[in-house]
C-alpha cells in the first residue's frame, strides 16, 4: 500500500523547541520501538497517525485491552449454567462495554494503519465478526429469555477470538498458526492411525462378535463395529487397560495377543510417530515464522537508518547526537552512562557517528538489560576500619570468597541431606540437626560479614531471602522440637542448593514460553467448556455423598442406573459450570481411567454421538497440542540451560571491561548482582581510562540475569546462527510469504538431509 510520503529536508527546516523530538526522529524511533518489542504492524508516517500509534502502544491502551478480555472471558463464571449466578441484564450490559472497548480499539487501529492494510489483515475481519455475532446472539437470546423460551448462548465459544487476534497476543497467534499449518501435515499420519483402528476393529468383530461373550455389566461384547472401535480408541491411551480386554482374555489367554499386537502399533509406534511428525512439522513451521520475524526486524531498522542518515565520505551514517535523541525516545528513562555505554559500543572508533552495521543492531541493544552497580562500603569498614581491614579479617573474607567454601558447603549439606534418611529417633541424629542448624547460621553470618547487607538483601537478591527465610523456618521449627517439619526445612536447604538453582533458574526463563502455550491451552479449554455446558448442562447433578435416596444413587438422571459412571460416584464431574466444565477437560488430559467412564456416562444421558465430543477433545489437546507441547519445552529447556550469550551481549561485556567500569561475576556474592539503588547520573567524560574512572568513581555495569529474555529473544537464539548478521534479507513482499519449503528442499539428499 502507498504510504503518506515524508519529507525529511523540509521536517530539519523547521524550528524545534529544545530536547522535543522532530517528526523524522519519532518515526524512526516507533521503527525501531517495533523492531525491539517484535512488533510488525505497518502505520501511517503521517505526524497524526505517528502520535495515534504511540498511543496505540502505551502500556496503559495494552493494560486496558487485556482487563476487557480477561472481563469478556470470566463472565461464564456469572452466565447459565453459572458457578457463581448474575441476573442476564447484569451479563450482558458488561459484555456490551466489552464490546464496545474491543470496537474502539479497533477503530484506534484503523486510523494508525493504511487502509487496504486494514481491510486485508484477517484478524481485523475476524474481530468485527465476532462482534457483529456476539450481538446478534445476545439480541436474540434476550428476546427470547423475555418470553421465558431458553435457547443457546452459541457466540460465548468465540469469545477467545479476541484473546488471539488483537495485536498484543502475538505469541498466542503465532502458536495458532503454526500449529494451523502443521495440521495438514500429520493430516497422513493420522489417517493412516485411524485406518488401523478400524483395520483392527474389523478383525475384533471377527474374532469376538459370534462368542456371546459379555461385559461385566452384563453387555454384549464387541458386536457392534462403532462400540468397539471407540473402546480401541480408548484402550490406546490405556485408560480402559486391562478392562476391555478380561472377557475376551477369560474365554481364551491367547486372545490377549491381540489386544498385545494391537497396543505395540497404536500405542507405542503410532502414538511416538505422532510425537516425533508433530514435533518436527511444528518446528519447520515454528522457524519459518522466526526467520520471518528476524528479518522484519532488519527491515524495521533499514527504514530507521534510511530517516536519519547522513552521508559521510563514501558511507552513510548516523551522526552521534542524532543516534543519542534516537535511543532516548525510545528509552526515556535510560540513564546517561547506560546510554554512553551503548554508544561507545555502536561507535567503536570514536568517530562521531554510528555506521549501519552497528546502527542496525540497536534494538538488540536496547533489549539487552544492562544493570548499573554501585558497589557500596560495608558498614563495619566505615564504623571500624582497623578492625575490617585486619589481617584476621581479611583472612576471613577471602575465605568466605574463594569456591573451596562453596565446596565445604556442598559436602555439609551432601551429609546433611544423609542424615534427614536417618531414625530421627535417634539421640545422635537428634544433635546432629543442631550441628547442622549452626552450620547453616554460621555460613549467613560469614556472608553478612564478607559481603555489604544491604547488597545481600537487595531487591533482587531472591535467593539470599530464601535461604535466610529456610534458616529461620529451621531454627523455629527445632527450638521447638518439631522434628518432622525440621526435616522438611532441611529438604529444602538441600533442594535449592545453589547447584540446583541452574536448573530452577533455568526454568524461570523459559516461563514466558510455557505462559504461552497456557494461553493457547486456556483458548482450547475455554471453547470446549462452552460447548460441553451448552451440551451436557443438567444432565447429570451431584449429591452429598450421605444422600442415600434413588437420584443420588443415579447422579440425578434415570439413565446412569446401575452404571459404571454412577456406581463409581463420578457425579461431580459434570458440565454444570465453567469450574466443574475445566476439571472434566483436566481429566481428560491426564487420560486417566476415568477418560472411558466419562464418556460413557455423557453418551448415556444424551446420545452416543457425544462420545466425538471427547474424542475431538483428546485429538486436539493431548495428540496435537501436549505433544507440541513436551517437545518444545524440552528444546526450550536445553537451549536456555546451556545458552550461550549472544553476538551483541558479548560486544556489551567487552566494552564494559575495555572501559574498565565491568563487574565479574565471581567479584559479586554468590555470583549474583546488585541492582544500583543511588548510583549517579554522569556520563563518560574524559579521553583516557582514568579519568574515565573518576568519573564513574563507585559506578560499575554487567549484564543482568538471563530472566530477561523474552519468548521472542529465546526462539531467535534458537534459530540465529542460521542467519548471517549481515544480511538484511529480501524485499519486504518477499519476507512475508516465507515458506517452510524455502528453507527445507522439496526434493532432500544425503547432504541436506544430514
Amino acid at each position: 500500500p502507498e504510504l503518506v510520503p515524508r519529507c525529511p529536508s523540509a521536517a530539519r527546516l523547521r524550528p524545534r523547541r529544545l530536547g522535543v523530538p522532530d517528526q523524522d526522529l519519532l518515526l524512526a524511533a516507533a521503527y525501531v520501538s517495533d523492531a525491539q518489542y517484535n512488533r510488525n504492524v505497518p502505520f501511517e508516517t503521517s505526524p497524526r497517525a505517528i502520535r495515534l500509534y504511540y498511543f496505540y502502544n502505551h502500556w496503559t491502551m495494552q493494560v486496558a485491552i487485556y482487563f476487557f478480555i480477561c472481563v469478556d472471558l470470566s463472565l461464564a463464571l456469572f452466565e447459565e449454567p453459572a458457578l457463581f449466578p448474575l441476573p442476564f441484564l447484569a451479563t450482558s450490559i458488561a459484555e456490551v462495554l466489552c464490546l464496545t472497548a474491543f470496537f474502539g480499539r479497533l477503530v484506534h487501529f484503523a486510523k494508525v494503519t493504511p487502509q487496504m492494510v486494514f481491510w486485508k489483515d484477517t484478524k481485523n475481519i475476524c474481530i468485527m465478526v465476532t462482534i457483529a455475532l456476539t450481538l446478534i446472539d445476545l439480541i436474540i437470546y434476550g428476546s427470547l429469555e423475555a418470553v421465558n423460551i431458553h435457547s443457546v448462548r452459541w457466540s460465548r465459544a468465540l469469545r477467545p477470538v479476541f484473546l488471539i487476534n488483537f495485536p498484543e497476543s502475538r505469541q498466542i497467534r503465532r502458536t495458532f498458526r503454526s500449529i494451523r499449518n502443521t495440521l495438514p501435515d500429520i493430516l497422513y499420519v493420522f489417517l493412516l492411525f485411524m485406518f488401523s483402528v478400524m483395520i483392527f476393529s474389523l478383525m475384533a468383530l471377527k474374532l469376538f462378535g459370534d462368542r456371546g461373550l459379555r461385559t461385566v455389566e452384563g453387555l454384549p461384547y464387541f458386536t457392534n463395529i462403532l462400540e468397539i472401535a471407540f473402546e480401541l480408541y480408548v484402550l490406546v491411551t490405556t485408560a480402559n487397560s486391562p478392562d476391555v480386554m478380561m472377557p475376551a482374555y477369560n474365554f481364551n489367554w491367547w486372545y490377549s495377543l491381540y489386544f498385545i499386537t494391537y497396543i505395540i502399533i497404536n500405542t507405542y509406534i503410532f502414538m511416538s510417530v505422532f510425537l516425533a511428525v508433530v514435533y518436527n512439522n511444528y518446528r519447520k513451521h515454528l522457524k519459518n515464522e522466526i526467520r520471518k520475524l528476524v528479518y522484519l526486524k532488519r527491515h524495521k531498522m533499514m527504514e530507521a537508518f534510511n530517516i536519519l542518515k547522513v552521508k559521510v565520505g563514501t558511507e552513510f551514517v548516523v551522526m552521534e547526537a542524532r543516534w543519542r535523541r534516537l535511543a532516548r525516545t525510545v528509552m526515556p528513562h535510560i540513564s546517561s552512562p547506560h546510554l554512553e555505554l551503548l554508544l561507545r559500543i555502536s561507535d567503536e572508533g570514536q568517530k562521531g557517528y554510528v555506521d549501519k552495521m552497528n546502527f542496525l543492531r540497536l534494538a538488540d541493544l536496547l533489549n539487552i538489560h544492562v544493570v548499573t552497580v554501585n558497589i557500596k562500603r560495608h558498614p563495619l569498614e566505615e564504623w571500624m576500619p582497623w578492625v575490617y581491614q585486619s589481617s584476621v579479617s581479611l583472612l576471613i573474607q577471602r575465605m568466605v570468597r574463594h569456591r573451596i567454601f562453596v565446596w565445604v558447603y556442598d559436602i555439609i549439606i551432601l551429609i546433611n541431606a544423609i542424615f534427614i534418611a536417618l531414625d530421627e529417633k535417634n539421640p545422635f541424629i537428634s544433635y546432629a540437626e543442631w550441628l547442622f542448624l549452626s552450620l547453616y547460621i554460621i555460613e549467613i553470618l560469614l556472608k553478612l560479614y564478607t559481603y555489604e547487607p544491604r547488597a545481600y538483601f537487595g531487591k533482587k537478591q531472591f535467593w539470599n531471602w530464601f535461604d535466610m527465610l529456610i534458616i529461620v523456618a529451621a531454627l523455629v521449627a527445632t527450638v521447638a522440637n518439631t522434628t518432622i517439619q525440621s526435616g522438611q526445612c532441611w529438604a529444602l536447604e538441600t533442594l535449592f542448593h545453589p547447584r540446583f538453582r541452574l536448573i530452577v533458574t533455568t526454568l524461570i526463563n523459559i516461563g514466558p514460553t510455557i505462559l504461552t502455550f497456557g494461553g493457547l491451552i486456556l483458548v482450547v479449554y475455554y471453547v470446549f467448556a462452552i460447548i460441553g455446558m451448552e451440551a451436557f448442562h443438567g444432565k447429570v447433578r451431584f449429591f452429598d455423598p450421605n444422600f442415600t435416596t434413588p437420584d443420588a444413587l443415579m447422579c440425578g438422571n434415570p439413565a446412569l442406573k446401575d452404571s459404571a459412571f454412577a456406581r463409581d460416584r463420578y457425579c461431580k464431574n459434570n458440565f454444570n459450570d465453567l469450574a466443574s466444565s475445566f476439571i472434566v477437560l483436566m481429566e481428560l488430559t491426564v487420560v486417566n481411567q476415568c477418560c472411558a467412564l466419562l464418556a460413557d456416562g455423557f453418551a448415556l444421558v444424551t446420545h452416543q454421538a457425544a462420545r466425538l465430543y471427547f474424542i475431538s477433545f483428546h485429538v486436539v489437546v493431548v495428540i496435537l497440542i501436549i505433544n507440541i507441547f513436551i517437545a518444545f519445552i524440552l528444546e526450550a529447556f536445553f537451549v536456555a540451560y546451556s545458552l550461550e550469550k549472544s553476538e551483541v551481549e558479548t560486544a556489551i561485556e567487552r566494552k564494559i571491561q575495555e572501559l574498565g567500569v565491568g563487574i565479574q561475576e565471581e567479584e559479586m556474592h554468590d555470583g549474583k548482582l546488585v541492582d544500583n539503588t543511588d548510583a549517579k547520573d554522569s556520563g563518560f567524560s574524559g579521553d583516557d581510562g582514568d579519568n574515565k574512572r573518576k568519573a564513574l568513581k563507585g559506578l560499575y555495569f554487567r549484564i543482568a540475569s538471563k530472566k530477561y529474555r523474552t519468548v521472542d529473544a529465546l526462539l531467535q537464539q534458537m534459530f540465529e546462527s542460521e542467519i548471517a548478521p549481515e544480511d538484511e534479507g529480501p524485499p519486504l513482499d518477499e519476507i512475508l510469504n516465507f515458506s517452510p519449503s524455502d528453507i527445507y528442499p522439496k526434493v532432500p539428499n544425503f547432504e541436506n538431509s544430514a
